[in-house]
């Protein structure tokens, strides 16, 4: 009820003719019943709260974008002023100095007052008025003490604020612990925010004690409450006989899982047959683990905290506790598991003419390795391989018929214009002792394509059914870039001959994937590729199908990895219920309120997630190198600003030469061309260019890495 409230509110206040009301007036329109009327005017005031309404002075309702405002979250850069990104559809992020912050932090959800609108190649400014949610209650920091009272410095740089903490509050923490401190009073102009030690992690400095620091930083719970754990050791591991007779039985197929060699939690197997008409029968099978995991259940509401699973270089911090997400929901070999399957019927242009999503039990033949299986497929009848061909000889025509399959996908969306950027990803690897041994590039290979592209077509049948059929979905979009970034991005590769085909306003896929392609091979590709992506907006989840830009899909869900993403798992419970009996139309308007609050929390824990990862990797690579001062590696210019040269080395650990310790000249920085050049020798240094560097120093605090050009 409360749900259809809000949207007919909505739906008024959008109208083109509203003009502000007070509440009362709000209520004689609904014809809310004088019994009732507290009831609604408390709902006013949650969706104030909430950032859906503004009360203005004298107590009129109206939106935020009406009357010159602009709500989202804040995102401080450490040079002290910040973007507001709206959750809103293709709404620009708007630009807030310094001295417009108000008592902001980074991460609150706020509103503010547009004070100059766009002009050209500049963004709307504002000043924020209202802080509608804050981002963080607890900060993560060293603590530096003194007699009477000491200070947290956070960790994170973009909170760039000390945070006050009394005498007494400080947990007994010493002078270079680490902390998590709690924050008590929020700032007001001119003041630090104040707060209390609520734990103490360690000493600054020890590599353990630096990985927690990220993970309480970014809010990842490591520990499940007592209660969940006790939810899911309920949970019968056994498939159930009456269970199996409810669904198509699966269990005679060749169905394999292919995964890392560490991975443990297994959420898709595929299969691959070819049909008398020359087209292949493709199967997808999800781990069924909304049978497990109910809606509103203790394991569920923990999930939808959380939002993703983690994957850090030396440790995974599940969504999902062990026993379901390694356990009786991973799709582990010669074990019957309960599975949702989409089959889908692909013709020799990569269509999808035929396609069917049912309920399934399985049982998978082999738990594969991406190694193994690109091993066989890249490098048959070699000696290392023939070990691999005698084992999986009952495969090998499975093998070829997915690869075969896999290439069809990848032309058909080659042609529609997807985006594919082939970045090296790293692979830590650790000794005996827990420490950094060694640091590598790891290859996407065959194999890894193989699956990305069976669940790429899976996740799409999947979203456009549902697009169609009007039922609430959560759906994963990726929107057109930004005028203004796209701009920027044309200037920059003009300096290399490069021009974006077509209207930047309405810039299509296809012209970005034609670019990919003519630099594949030259010295600034990755650079390019790395600036490209850098000027696309983020992927997130939404309840409206907007279609996703890099890939060049008008309709594109995540479905297969529930053990892994709340987001698949929400839809999981949609389909299932569909395929039950269909959903009613009260359910229908519960399921508006259930997609969106998934949607919006699913995209702020990936996006922590992103970043905790994103640190750990480049703390760990910190970590390797400053055991390597002194050494020379070979290289290239990742990127160029006005205090130094970015280089990326072969194994994808990125450093800094300053400017300043570039001695043989004076280097001045080119914004327009992205260079720098030397005033008196006119030596250039430019993005993608190759170059031999010594590694100089590593600064652990900052997880920066510091290079100078090698002689």
């Amino acid at each position: 009820m409360e749900k259809i409230l809000k949207d007919k509110l909505l739906g008024l206040i959008k109208e083109e003719a509203y003009i502000p009301l007070s509440a009362r007036e709000l209520a004689d329109i609904f014809d809310i019943h004088d019994s009732e009327r507290p009831m609604f005017y408390e709902k006013l005031d949650e969706m104030v709260n909430e950032g859906y309404l503004y009360r203005t002075k004298k107590k009129k309702y109206g939106l935020p974008q009406k009357m010159n405002l602009f709500v989202g979250r804040l995102e401080v850069t450490q040079r002290g002023f910040g973007f507001i990104v709206s959750e809103e559809e293709n709404l620009e992020d708007l630009f807030v100095p310094a001295n417009g912050l108000n008592g902001a932090l980074h991460g609150d959800k706020v509103t503010a007052r547009i004070t100059k609108c766009a002009a050209e190649g500049k963004r709307s400014e504002g000043e924020i008025i209202k802080v509608i949610e804050r981002g963080y209650s607890t900060i993560v920091g060293t603590f530096e003490a003194s007699a009477k009272y000491g200070f947290v410095v956070p960790d994170e740089k973009k909170f760039n604020m000390d945070i006050y903490v009394a005498k007494g509050d400080e947990m007994k923490a010493k002078n270079g612990d680490k902390v998590v401190c709690k924050i008590t009073k929020w700032p007001e102009r001119g003041r630090s925010p104040e707060g209390e030690i609520v734990e103490i992690l360690g000493k600054k400095g020890i590599p353990e004690v630096e990985v927690l620091s990220i993970i309480r930083q970014h809010g990842v719970p490591e520990e499940f409450p007592k209660k969940v754990l006790k939810e899911a050791e309920s949970i019968d591991e056994a498939v159930v006989q009456s269970e199996i007779a409810k669904r198509v039985d699966l269990r005679g197929k060749t169905i394999v899982t292919i995964d890392g060699a560490d991975a443990k939690d297994l959420d898709d197997a595929v299969s691959v047959e070819l049909l008398p008409n020359g087209n292949h029968l493709l199967g997808v099978h999800i781990a069924d683990v909304s049978h497990y995991v109910v809606e509103n259940s203790k394991i569920d509401r923990e999930a939808l905290k959380r939002g993703t699973s983690v994957y850090f270089a030396d440790r995974v911090i599940p969504m999902l506790p062990q026993k379901l997400s390694n356990g009786v929901c991973s799709l582990n070999p010669n074990v019957n598991r309960l599975t949702l399957s989409v089959s889908m019927e692909i013709d020799k242009e990569g269509s999808v003419v035929k396609h069917e999503i049912y309920e399934s039990v399985i049982k998978s033949q082999a738990r594969l390795v991406y190694e193994d299986i690109s091993d066989i497929l890249e490098k048959p009848g070699e000696e290392g391989t023939r070990p691999l061909e005698e084992k999986y000889s009952h495969l090998l025509e499975d093998f070829k018929r997915m690869e075969q399959l896999a290439r069809i996908l990848m032309k058909k969306r080659e042609k529609r214009g997807a985006i594919d950027f082939d970045f090296p990803e790293a692979k830590i690897i650790f000794d005996e002792k827990g420490e950094v041994s060694d640091v590598k590039k790891y290859d996407r290979r065959i194999s890894n394509r193989i699956i990305e592209e069976f669940m790429l077509v899976c996740n799409e049948t999947v979203a456009e059914e549902f697009f169609w059929l009007a039922i609430p979905f959560v759906y994963r979009i990726h929107e057109t870039p930004d005028l203004e970034k796209m701009h920027d991005f044309n200037r920059f590769i003009a300096a290399y001959g490069y021009h974006i085909k077509g209207d930047l306003e309405s810039v299509h896929p296809k012209a970005l994937q034609e670019l990919v392609h003519e630099i594949r091979g030259k010295d600034e590709e990755l650079a390019v590729s790395m600036i490209m992506l850098r000027s696309l907006k983020q992927a997130r989840y939404a309840p409206a199908c907007s279609g996703h830009f890099g890939l060049a899909a008008k309709y594109y869900s995540h479905f297969t990895s529930p053990i892994r993403r709340y987001p698949d798992l929400q839809i999981h419970r949609i389909i299932k219920e569909f395929l039950n009996g269909g959903i009613k139309q009260n359910r229908i308007e519960e399921l508006k309120g259930i997609v969106a609050k998934a949607s919006e929390q699913s995209s702020l824990r990936e996006r922590e997630a992103d970043e905790a990862e994103r640190e750990v990797d480049d703390l760990k690579k910190a970590e390797y190198m400053s055991h390597r001062i002194g050494e020379e590696y070979p290289g290239f210019i990742s990127g160029v600003t006005s205090f130094g040269i970015f280089v990326q080395l072969d194994n994808t650990v990125e450093g800094l030469v300053r400017l300043s310790s570039m001695d043989d000249d004076y280097y001045i920085f080119d914004s327009e061309k992205y260079m720098v050049v030397g005033e008196r020798t006119k030596k250039i240094f430019r993005i993608g260019e190759k170059v031999r560097v010594r590694v100089e120093s590593v600064n652990m605090d900052f997880k920066e890495i510091e290079f100078a050009m090698a002689k």
